[in-house]
């Protein structure tokens, strides 16, 4: 009897070994596998950097890149009466950054309120019809949503624009801008719905008992609880918003525009590196390594936003315990 104990102990000791030895092996296959990426792109960029001025691909405002594609097609006899080539990565950040804000304005509070909403108000019944239809947005593909833009919500937004007196191209960033926040309300959502549910219903019950009402406890008691998950959910819907391509491509086209106004078109990083890597110009031309340098600064604008969400979520974590105490 003794040596059978010993038996199924030296067998549970050997699965709990490969288990730590299966999860250690993806955590590192995870970061091996970023390394492996951060690898490809900084080369090239270090090749398009030895070409073109950093400093001006950091702080110039003018993106023209007519001269470097004929040269990398092998059409340099055209390319002569061409204007210099300049990469001022500016313009494309600005539309980047523009078009993300404009989708976050949209998919926030709708998302937030979604989550709220199901977490708190709505009945079983309801939640169970509720968050599977909010989540079937996350199912259809980026495309759709551009066809989306570009067809419906683009014209509807120069009509208004019209009659209230204002100019606005049908490339215009507003559309892809509230098309992407449409697209992301379901990761807000349903993250935050979860992390909301998640919350001690004895905080919620002792909330009440004091006198609180519904909508004081959920201000006061459940979402501060929450309000780290719901950072990382936003800021998810931040990095997704970052890297969309089709909706942009589709509804505010490819020129590079240094501009506040939402009404003008513009474009973003990531529909510029797609343009830069297809067509019949060398790989080794300053566009297409172009796409390398902008892939890298878009690497480390990820990078830091990542950073930034892990102080918010310890700051307000320790913030949260501390008022506990």
């Amino acid at each position: 009897m003794k040596s059978k104990n010993i038996f199924t102990t030296d067998k549970k000791d050997t699965k709990e070994k490969f288990i730590k030895i299966s999860l250690f092996l993806s955590a590192t296959i995870s970061i091996f596998i970023t390394f492996g990426i951060l690898y490809a792109i900084i080369f090239e960029a270090i090749r398009f950097f030895d070409m073109q001025s950093f400093w001006y691909f950091i702080t110039g405002t003018q993106w023209s890149t007519e001269a470097a594609f004929l040269e990398g097609a092998g059409r340099v006899e055209d390319a002569s009466g061409v204007a210099t080539a300049q990469f001022g990565s500016i313009p494309l950040f600005a539309g980047t950054f523009m078009i993300t804000f404009i989708a976050m304005l949209v998919a926030v509070p709708i998302g937030l309120f979604a989550a709220i909403y199901l977490s708190q108000y709505a009945s079983t019944k309801t939640r169970s019809i509720f968050k599977p239809m909010l989540e079937i947005l996350a199912g259809i593909p980026t495309v759709v949503y551009g066809f989306f833009a570009a067809i419906t919500v683009s014209p509807l937004i120069v009509k208004i624009a019209n009659y209230f007196g204002m100019d606005a191209s049908f490339n215009n960033a507003l559309a892809p801008g509230i098309v992407m926040g449409i697209m992301i309300i379901p990761v807000i959502s349903s993250l935050s719905d979860d992390v909301i549910s998640s919350v001690p219903r004895s905080m919620e019950e002792g909330s009440l008992a004091l006198g609180m009402t519904k909508a004081e406890t959920i201000k006061d008691i459940i979402l501060p609880s929450a309000l780290p998950g719901i950072i990382a959910a936003i800021l998810l819907g931040i990095s997704k918003a970052l890297g969309e391509t089709m909706i942009v491509v589709m509804a505010a086209g490819l020129r590079p525009n240094l501009t506040w106004n939402p009404l003008e078109d513009l474009t973003t990083v990531t529909v510029i590196i797609v343009d830069a890597l297809v067509g019949d110009q060398a790989f080794d031309s300053a566009l297409t390594l172009s796409a390398f340098a902008l892939g890298l600064v878009l690497f480390f604008v990820t990078l830091l936003i990542n950073i930034a969400s892990v102080y918010l979520i310890k700051r307000f974590k320790e913030k949260y315990k501390v008022s506990n105490l």
